[in-house]
């Protein structure tokens, strides 16, 4: 019944609104534009490159040099200018916006409201997904051949799987809910970040219940060893092993869709000229999407550092390779992207990201620290209560003078100046950096400066050389 009153809110909007929405044309010709513009390698630059950087002319160069540099500069400033349609698109998509009446609106803001329980949903649903692979991946880890290979990765399989498959249908749900294109991108972008961010917490979460008793650590299979030794006689190793293949399998998908997806789809559109394959194009590279993807793989090693030590050298070689996979597939098989985002805003944005990936990690450390009994099956803690414990005794254990003087730095007569000096340091380099920026700021106005006299400067040698032309010909004459 919901995905009923959901088709009859968009036939009503529809109806109601009386034309066709403007944005999806306005997308579908820059997806034309730029598939042209890849097909024939043309560059592309961004909207915060200044006329000057593209168009300026070294003195050194000769009149010759300066005529052939016509042609790319015309095409550069097509480029600009498609890339600066972004803009006029969400103007227009506000100005149709204002002029909503009272049904519309309500028609809209119900199907967006809609469309968000229904993102909702879908995530949700991948979270129970990885509750319920969790569990019955522990329940049968006794099996052996490929049903037992099956189920001991079968939690990394349902995260990478939900991680692929989720945003997909996010992006469908996107083009119902009619955003303007920068808002679309962020909130695809925020469903993502919270998609995967709170699956690998939901895998860790069902670990830890599992692991500790459902928390009560002193009843049932935990009441011997303060943890599920009958399940987990080595919890350390089997953490570390969760996040061993989630680092394996999100290499995997990434190669897998490389050499399964984007190659047979750039093949498919440059060897068949059909108008299906035309409007769908080459694959787009989109960069928040790639970076995310980088975030989330840094994530998975922070969290899993403690119990695999060897994982961030194994991650440093997936990204090595994905490098080099990533670079062959932008230049031989993408294009340009339609819908830009913003550097200024997506540098606070994936360093926000990631400091939320540095939170969940740090939190995963301190409970297996200071909460959750070591295994006595094995690891070097085997024979203390926590972790943590191993600290505290080799601090008592160094000698009288390395401790008075780790006391000392502790201690308030030696923190209270440092933090004064930080602060005095942190406000220099802000002064600096004003500065700095100001600086930056004037020379970007006098090189666009000195970009427009050159400019003049070529149309006078030219009108002078159209007139010495014109001379010489009366003159032979």
């Amino acid at each position: 019944m919901l995905f009923v009153w959901i088709l009859l809110l968009v036939v009503l909007f529809s109806v109601l609104s009386g034309r066709g929405y403007p944005g999806n044309q306005q997308s579908l010709r820059s997806r034309q534009v730029s598939s042209r513009a890849s097909n024939h390698n043309y560059p592309r630059f961004s909207r915060d490159s200044s006329p000057a950087q593209e168009d300026q002319v070294d003195g050194s160069e000769k009149p010759q040099d300066i005529r052939a540099m016509a042609l790319p500069m015309g095409l550069r400033r097509a480029v600009r200018y498609e890339a600066g349609s972004v803009d006029l698109e969400e103007e227009r998509i506000k100005q149709q916006a204002a002029a909503l009446t009272l049904s519309q609106r309500a028609l809209l803001y119900s199907l967006r409201v809609c469309m968000w329980f229904v993102a909702l949903g879908l995530i949700a649903a991948a979270f129970y997904g990885i509750f319920v692979a969790t569990n019955f991946s522990q329940e049968r880890s006794g099996q052996a051949g490929i049903l037992g290979l099956i189920f001991e990765y079968l939690p990394s399989i349902v995260i990478t799987a939900g991680n692929f498959v989720v945003p997909l249908l996010c992006d469908q749900i996107a083009l119902v809910e009619r955003y303007s294109p920068s808002t679309t991108i962020i909130l695809a972008l925020l469903r993502a970040v919270f998609l995967r961010l709170v699956s690998l917490g939901v895998l860790l979460l069902t670990l830890w219940t599992q692991i500790t008793c459902d928390g009560n650590m002193t009843s049932g299979d935990c009441e011997l060893c303060h943890y599920n030794y009958k399940i987990y006689p080595c919890w350390e190793t089997r953490v570390g092993q969760e996040m061993y293949k989630l680092t394996l399998f999100d290499f995997l998908i990434n190669i897998a869709t490389l050499v399964l997806a984007e190659f047979p789809r750039r093949m498919l559109v440059d060897n068949w000229s059909s108008r299906l394959t035309q409007w769908f194009g080459r694959q787009e590279f989109v960069v928040p999407s790639n970076v995310l993807g980088l975030v989330y793989g840094q994530t998975v090693v922070w969290t899993g550092a403690l119990f695999c030590p060897l994982l961030p050298l194994i991650n440093t070689i997936k990204f090595v390779c994905l490098f080099y996979c990533k670079k062959i597939t932008l230049f031989q098989n993408c294009r340009p992207a339609v819908k830009t985002f913003r550097s200024t805003t997506s540098n606070f944005f994936f360093l926000f990201v990631l400091l939320l990936g540095l939170g969940l990690a740090t939190l995963v450390m301190i409970y297996s620290l200071a909460v959750i009994h070591p295994s006595l099956a094995c690891g070097p803690f085997r024979f203390l209560p926590n972790m943590w414990s191993t600290v505290p005794t080799s601090f008592y254990n160094l000698p009288d003078v390395a401790q008075e003087f780790l006391f000392f730095v502790g201690s308030q007569a030696f923190s209270i100046p440092l933090f004064t000096l930080s602060c005095v340091v942190l406000c220099y380099v802000i002064a600096l950096a004003s500065v700095y920026g100001k600086t930056v700021a004037l020379l970007r106005t006098q090189l666009k400066l000195e970009g427009r006299d050159k400019q003049f400067l070529v149309k006078q040698y030219e009108k002078l050389r159209r007139q010495l032309q014109i001379a010489e010909d009366s003159a032979g004459l």
